[in-house]
């Protein structure tokens, strides 16, 4: 650690990348491949792509959360990209000048950490979150070194600036792990039963409704599992038999005639009045055939509890990934929200408030701030005003001149 620190004070200027043009990060998008290996990442491309194409909903889900990797493998073919597909292909090419800058055991545990990023349902995004908050701290004028890899600590970053010093551990949560209902299962659901509810359309043409609660929630169930498969059969059972309702412990069905003015006909207008009517939380799905039109809209037996998940996680990471001997800060991304679920986290204050009661536990002692960010902030979709960050009051280093930027609370 004392070579950190020498390191650390030799400069005041913070090494942030210098611009990266269209062809450099082409180049560095190459570059990043050739470390994963060109067969190995032309087959996790395939997979992906498999995986989009075979169902409708969850595939969309599936192109959202690897959209890094697409982005990625569009600019290597050379072809056009939208302006996010532009940022994140930058993202995934500064892990090059990361790569640059470490030491040789740097370099491995780097690789090692990229491939487990590109296997099975992970994504780059904690790699980038990692990456993205030391660029972060470099803009704001620290020293940054990337510990977690170079040395292997707990902690991914050591920041320094005017000769103090701060951890910084950097951590992924899926939103899914605060919701009953999560989306991936609503998703696979409503692909399995589309087929099914197509049918019976045909043969009872009009607009209807199929409001489900669900109690005890649908959660990491996938395709085939016996959670989606007995709710499947119980919606086809209730439509074969011509009832308008079900219910028992763990779903209530009601089939509802679907009541809309002309200019709602639309699909977005529907989806629109059915997000007005069942609030942000409601899991939303149409499905047609010919002039008949099906709406399911379900939601969970109570409110979703992202907030408290966060909560949970940062206080079994303090005393895990932060050592206690400097100031530590919690850097959170939070997975799998979208621009409306993550623009009520924030203005509802609901991730301040479980973030304020977590830095007044005994765990909180050794975390001087926590700060909180999304994909929408990962894509530039929000401005630096949109900076989330939380500052324990009671921590010694609260007040310290130095690390200011990086730890006074942004509301």
């Amino acid at each position: 650690m004392d070579m950190l620190r020498t390191k650390a004070t030799e400069t005041s200027v913070p090494r942030s990348p210098a611009p990266r043009s269209a062809a450099q990060r082409c180049r560095d998008i190459k570059a990043l491949i050739a470390m994963v290996g060109r067969k190995s990442w032309s087959a996790r491309i395939s997979a992906l792509r498999a995986n989009v194409a075979a169902t409708a909903r969850y595939g969309k889900l599936v192109a959202i959360k690897h959209a890094a990797e697409f982005a990625a493998e569009k600019c290597r073919t050379g072809a056009e990209l939208t302006p996010t597909e532009a940022i994140l292909a930058d993202r995934v090419a500064g892990l090059v000048a990361l790569d640059a800058r470490l030491s040789d055991a740097g370099k491995t545990r780097l690789r090692e950490r990229l491939a487990e990023c590109l296997t099975g349902e992970n994504t780059l995004v904690p790699l980038l979150h990692i990456h993205r908050t030391g660029c972060l701290h470099e803009n704001l004028g620290f020293i940054v070194d990337y510990t977690g890899f170079d040395l292997g600590t707990p902690y991914d970053l050591l920041i320094a600036r005017d000769g103090e010093f701060a951890e910084i551990a950097c951590d992924t949560l899926s939103a899914e792990e605060g919701r009953l209902v999560h989306r991936a299962a609503w998703m696979r659901l409503v692909d399995r039963i589309d087929p099914d509810l197509q049918t019976w359309l045909s043969a009872h043409p009009g607009r209807y409704l199929l409001k489900m609660t669900l109690p005890q929630g649908l959660r990491d169930a996938k395709d085939g599992t016996a959670t989606l498969a007995a709710l499947h059969e119980r919606i086809n059972t209730m439509l074969a038999g011509a009832k308008r309702s079900d219910h028992d412990e763990a779903a209530v069905l009601r089939l509802d005639p679907l009541m809309l003015a002309a200019a709602q006909a639309n699909e977005n207008g529907l989806m629109t009045k059915l997000r007005h009517e069942f609030g942000p939380e409601a899991n939303l799905a149409v499905t047609g055939s010919g002039k008949g039109v099906l709406v399911l809209a379900a939601r969970a037996g109570s409110e979703n509890e992202v907030a408290v998940a966060m909560r949970k996680r940062l206080s079994a990471l303090a005393p895990t990934r932060l050592t206690g001997t400097k100031p530590g800060i919690l850097a959170m991304f939070i997975e799998d929200t979208d621009r409306l679920e993550w623009g009520l986290l924030r203005d509802q204050l609901t991730l301040e408030g479980e973030a304020r009661q977590f830095l007044t536990f005994p765990e909180a002692r050794v975390v001087v701030a926590v700060t909180c960010a999304s994909r929408l902030e990962l894509y530039g979709a929000l401005g630096p005003e949109s900076a989330m960050r939380f500052r324990n009051p009671s921590h010694p280093a609260a007040k310290t001149v130095a690390l200011a930027p990086a730890i006074l609370s942004t509301s």
